[in-house]
């Protein structure tokens, strides 16, 4: 006599919670179809996991801490607060309801990194970010970046070990068990050889945070254009990079969307002075690639810069200078060849402004906006806060919402259609606005969508800014369908 076991619910649940990784799940019986047999459904997460770097070791940086779960029908509790990394650390941010931002601040370079969890009703969709101004010194800009969720996979096309240039990757380990990485860099000529051994088998001390110099790992090498991967061997971690130009400015450079071999590059601004496109094919094959702009009016190619060729395991880039000549857009890759589609990853370096007036900020390469993405924090200064919208495969029809700021205004909405390889731009802002706010995009139709966020707070005559691009906030969850099946086969 043989027993089958079935996938219970429980099991299913089971399953599910370790495929997500941050998402925990109370998963009630599943309906039942038509045919009685059970439905698949979706499910809001009830745990969602961020992590955020520390921001700035300049004394005189002032980092903004903006934090949001979006607003949904149905009651409940839930709390999500963003702490130091260290387990002594006091709390920095704490959210008590949702579709209302909540904020904090931080001075000067003893800011941590931050992890945090939210769960109930506030882990659906629960959406920080960080921006951190410096005024003056080597590091001066507008540094933002979204906090991510923890994982064990890292590219960051666009990186550089040149003279004058200052690349630090921020390790963030949120669990109680150490975390150890590698990070190996590729430069136009392939592996760039790290003869110092240090770059594998990191440690990062539970709840502690890491920066590692990119030229520290390899030294007398200077590239200006070099794709760094990071990888854990063991536990996870939130990976951002940060990037410090001499005469440019600073900015975080977030990690690309994963290989594919179509990307988008959303939320060029309109007044971009120079346009750097970085690409790494991580594969065994070489990519070719077509380059195009979306425009408000349509797709174009950049005069001259038509295609790109990526080589197996090195960097490519292409200086497409000035690109969008007054109109804001996103770049579009594809494969030359649809018969050959090779997983790509990229980045764009974007310096507004000239002389010792320039500011520099990165878009990587991102995936959808998907049913619904936010990003926190917005300002309702004129001209503060562009939201930039691409569709690609077909017209799409979105819903932009702006929530009430921190500290006061009224919600506002808006519908956008947005023709299939355009990009249009979208200003909005709550009624009355004090504080910061959040923008959250809803796909009602079409697409897909892929979407970016400029903040530009201007400084002394710097137009000083950053570009978030946004993703899937995985709100909710499919859960699998799960049957109880106590049948006892006899054989």
């Amino acid at each position: 006599m043989k027993q089958r076991a079935p996938l219970t619910l429980a099991a299913a649940a089971a399953a599910l919670g370790a495929f997500v990784g941050l998402a925990h799940l109370t998963v009630p019986a599943a309906p039942a179809a038509a045919d009685g047999k059970a439905a698949a459904a979706r499910m809001p997460v009830e745990r969602s996991a961020l992590v955020c770097p520390a921001p700035s070791s300049s004394d005189i940086a002032e980092t903004t801490y903006t934090a949001i779960t979006p607003g949904a029908a149905g009651g409940g509790k839930g709390s999500a607060r963003l702490l130091g990394a260290t387990k002594e650390a006091k709390p920095v941010l704490e959210l008590k309801e949702r579709g209302r931002p909540a904020g904090a601040t931080a001075s000067g370079a003893e800011a941590p990194g931050l992890a945090g969890i939210a769960d109930g009703i506030l882990a659906p969709g629960w959406t920080a970010q960080q921006t951190t101004k410096v005024s003056v010194g080597r590091a001066r800009g507008l540094l933002g970046v979204a906090c991510t969720a923890p994982g064990t996979d890292f590219w960051f096309p666009g990186a550089s070990t040149a003279k004058g240039r200052e690349d630090y990757v921020h390790l963030t380990n949120p669990d109680d068990t150490a975390a150890v990485i590698d990070i190996k860099m590729f430069g136009p000529d392939g592996t760039v050889k790290d003869e110092t051994g240090v770059s594998e088998n990191i440690r990062i001390d539970p709840r502690s945070t890491k920066a590692i110099s990119l030229a520290s790992l390899a030294p007398g090498k200077e590239l200006a254009d070099v794709t760094a991967h990071v990888a854990t061997r063991a536990g996870r971690v939130g990976a951002s990079l940060q990037a410090a130009e001499e005469g440019v400015g600073a900015d975080w450079l977030a990690a690309s969307a994963d290989p594919a071999a179509a990307q988008v590059l959303p939320g060029i601004p309109a007044d971009a002075t120079s346009v750097k496109l970085v690409a790494f094919a991580p594969g065994e094959e070489d990519a070719d690639l077509t380059v195009r702009l979306a425009g408000p009016n349509g797709s174009i190619s950049p005069a001259g810069n038509e295609h790109l060729h990526v080589k197996a395991g090195m960097t490519a880039s292409v200086d497409l200078k000035d690109v969008t000549r007054g109109e804001a857009g996103s770049l579009l890759l594809a494969p030359a060849d649809p018969k050959k589609a090779v997983p790509v990853v990229a980045a764009l370096r974007v310096v507004r402004g000239s002389g010792a007036k320039q500011e520099l900020a990165f878009v990587p390469a991102a995936g959808p906006v998907g049913a619904r993405a936010t990003v926190a924090d917005n300002r309702a200064d004129e001209n503060a806060t562009v939201l930039s919208l691409t569709a690609t495969g077909a017209d799409a029809r979105v819903k932009v919402t702006a929530s009430p700021g921190t500290e006061a205004g009224e919600p506002a909405a808006e519908e956008v259609t947005v023709k299939a390889g355009t990009t249009q731009a979208v200003s909005l802002a709550p009624g009355g606005a004090k504080g910061a706010y959040a923008l959250t995009v809803e796909t009602l139709s079409g697409g897909p969508v892929h979407a970016a966020r400029t903040l530009t707070l201007p400084h002394e005559g710097i137009v000083m800014f950053t570009v978030q691009t946004l993703s899937d906030d995985r709100g909710t969850v499919p859960v699998p369908k799960a049957v109880q099946d106590l049948t006892v086969l006899t054989r």
